[in-house]
């Protein structure tokens, strides 16, 4: 049981902030056991709802069970009154070393204890973004520095999540732009450093891979700075700093032939380079809600920085957003700050720094955390349109249900709804009919991690071919191009150029880059773009690489060939076996192998010809009781190409459909689509 001192000391932390609630009884004390408490002789306890008349000995055991929660940190306060914060993002290219810069970032700043086991790219916690190398969902943690606390924000590098980039960059005061130093500057750091630039953020460029042994950084550095000319760039932001790193060894130095043993030039850069926020923190509470997150526990959890006043847990406060006649109101039921990987309870947030806050159940992305009193709306975050477009419904084929858990309309529905409230870049209207949905992104990857998500969630429906989306402009169809990069040997280049040619692509440059590499760059509608990844890997035997870009809106370009295979579909339903498949496969390469189930009009195999051929890959052997004088032959079969969710995807035709299952991606034809004709 605790004695009247044990009380008293137990229950300081809680005394930082004054009392807002009747259920509050203080108790007096002559000393002083924090300095946090500013002299200070009232101690505030919050009685136990329903403990009655229970002694004060019974209320203060299970106080001192309750965790004790830190109140606004004041170290954080500089004795000029600057705010000892900084809020930066890392942006770049897709596998340019956003996210091993960062894991070398944490373990320098002492995050992990000695002794701890850290896996590699720690920022990438979702399965999807280990698997596929790539960063999809924008992560938070922050690192203290010599009195600073630097936040970051790790974003993605592709620009089928530009939605995260776009939002995430209103949370910073900075970026660092990461640049490969042999690549240098590519088609998607172009989309992230213009994003940054038309926000007036503060840039430094960390030229990254600075040990590989072909880099070549005064190249990258003059080809950075004429991307800064190109996309408008201030005369004070072309004058950028740059801190020259290796990720992988965490190392840095503003040279790159005398490198530190550490990162501390870059962190030197990040305190020096990058303002503190300009904030008042004497004015009305203001916070963008710029992600979400979601506990099963504490429900949705609300992330933003604080761009005036303070944030207190517990408090009531205002939600509200531009035009909105009638805010609503909330309180703050837990309120965390971002520390070493970490969220720290935290009993008040100032203005500046980032934080996340539980108790609004209903608030979403884009709407203003306020002081009830003064309702005063952020600007809402503005994300580009899609330009891409599937049809998501019901699965209907003759499998349907058998591994799916969520197969109706219903809960297809509302997992799409889900999505739309943290996915800024999603669209999802009507489709032709009440099983049928149009869901709308920044491209067929952005769509397809979505259904890839679903599918390992226990959802299980079926997709059409990716559309754009075109519009009318003056009168006239104009439809989305992107900028395409494709880096490959010179002597796969003719047949690269007679394939992006084919799809209506106009060369812009052809230059010649590293390790003999040829690096081309082609102006090309997005309808070309669908299904190229496949066709350039087989006509560049595996070496092509392909970069892609949104541009703008032009005029139609008129109508692209089409696929040049036709498919193989099953003629009836049935178990494949090793007899049919002997034969079927000199009509064509075979999606299936011996023991597949399959049924009627499902796609099979990739016919050697144009146009369809249905085929009986059930076909046995006849069984006869008459002895064969010949010996029988062994069956050798091909290699089946079994597709990924991705490469069906971009292999479907208008009339076929993609079944997705969490155990199964078959390609089907569509028995509605001449109906629709």
């Amino acid at each position: 049981m605790l004695n009247s001192t044990q009380l008293l000391r137990r229950l300081v932390p809680f005394c930082q902030n004054s009392c807002r609630s009747s259920r509050i009884v203080c108790y007096l004390r002559t000393d002083t056991p924090s300095p946090a408490w500013k002299g200070s002789q009232k101690i505030c306890f919050q009685r136990l709802r329903g403990a009655g008349n229970r002694s004060l000995e019974t209320s203060a055991a299970a106080v001192a069970e309750a965790p004790v929660e830190e109140a606004i940190d004041t170290s954080l306060i500089s004795h000029d009154g600057s705010i000892n914060i900084r809020n930066i993002a890392i942006i770049a290219h897709v596998d340019h070393g956003k996210t091993t810069l960062v894991d070398s970032m944490l373990k320098q700043a002492k995050v992990f204890r000695e002794n701890q086991s850290v896996a590699t790219r720690i920022m990438d916690s979702n399965d999807l973004e280990r698997e596929r190398g790539i960063t999809i969902l924008s992560k938070n943690t922050a690192v203290r520095y010599k009195g600073f606390k630097i936040n970051i924000i790790d974003t993605p590098g592709h620009a089928d999540f530009g939605g995260e980039v776009e939002r995430i960059l209103n949370m910073c005061d900075g970026v660092l732009l990461l640049v490969d130093a042999v690549e240098g500057p590519m088609p998607q750091t172009r989309f992230v450093l213009r994003k940054a630039l038309d926000l007036n953020k503060k840039v430094i460029v960390v030229v990254n891979k600075i040990d590989r042994p072909s880099a070549r950084p005064d190249w990258v550095i003059d080809a950075t700075f004429d991307l800064f000319v190109e996309l408008g760039a201030t005369d004070e932001q072309c004058d950028f700093p740059v801190v020259y790193a290796s990720g992988a060894n965490g190392i840095a130095g503003s040279d790159p032939k005398d490198l530190a043993e550490d990162l501390a030039p870059l962190f030197e850069a990040i305190v020096r380079e990058v303002a503190a926020p300009s904030v008042d923190l004497d004015a009305a509470l203001q916070m963008l809600v710029t992600n979400l997150d979601y506990d099963e526990h504490k429900g949705r959890i609300a992330i933003g920085r604080v761009t005036g006043g303070r944030l207190d847990r517990g408090g009531v406060v205002g939600i509200t957003k531009p035009d909105d006649l009638k805010p609503r109101q909330g309180r703050v039921a837990e309120l965390y700050v971002y520390d070493n990987f970490a969220r720290v309870p935290a009993e008040s947030v100032m203005a500046g720094d980032i934080c996340a806050l539980t108790g609004l159940g209903d608030v979403t992305i884009g709407e203003t955390v306020c002081d009830k009193d003064v309702p005063t709306a952020l600007p809402t975050i503005t994300v580009e349109e899609p330009t891409v477009r599937m049809t998501f419904s019901v699965n209907t084929s003759a499998f349907a249900g058998r591994e799916g858990k969520f197969v109706t309309s219903r809960q297809i529905k509302e997992r799409l709804d889900r999505e739309l409230e943290r996915n800024l870049a999603l669209r999802v209207s009507p489709g032709e009919s009440a099983e049928s949905f149009i869901v709308s992104g920044r491209g067929a990857l952005h769509l397809g991690i979505l259904m890839e998500n679903m599918r390992r969630e226990g959802y299980e429906f079926a997709v059409g071919p990716p559309k754009v989306i075109t519009k009318q402009v003056d009168g006239h169809l104009n439809e989305p191009f992107e900028e395409a990069v494709v880096e490959l040997p010179e002597a796969h280049v003719g047949s690269a150029v007679d394939l992006l040619g084919q799809r209506k692509g106009t060369m812009q440059d052809l230059s010649n880059s590293t390790g003999g590499l040829t690096r081309l760059t082609y102006r090309i509608p997005t309808r070309g773009l669908l299904g190229l990844r496949n066709a350039l890997l087989t006509a560049t035997r595996g070496t092509g690489m392909l970069t892609t870009i949104f541009k703008d809106y032009a005029p139609y370009c008129g109508e692209l060939s089409s696929r040049e295979n036709g498919s193989l579909t099953a003629s009836a339903q049935g178990q494949v076996t090793s007899y049919a498949l002997d034969s079927a496969q000199n009509r064509g390469r075979m999606m299936v192998t011996p023991g597949d189930e399959v049924y009627e009009n499902q796609v099979v195999g990739i016919h050697q010809r144009a146009g369809d051929l249905g085929i009986n890959v059930c076909k046995r052997k006849q069984a006869t009781n008459v002895r064969s004088a010949t010996k029988d032959q062994t069956t050798v079969l091909q290699e089946a190409f079994k597709p990924s969710l991705d490469e069906a995807l971009e292999y479907i035709g208008d009339d076929e459909l993609v079944e997705v299952t969490p155990g199964s991606v078959r390609i089907r034809k569509n028995p509605n689509f001449k109906s629709r004709k």
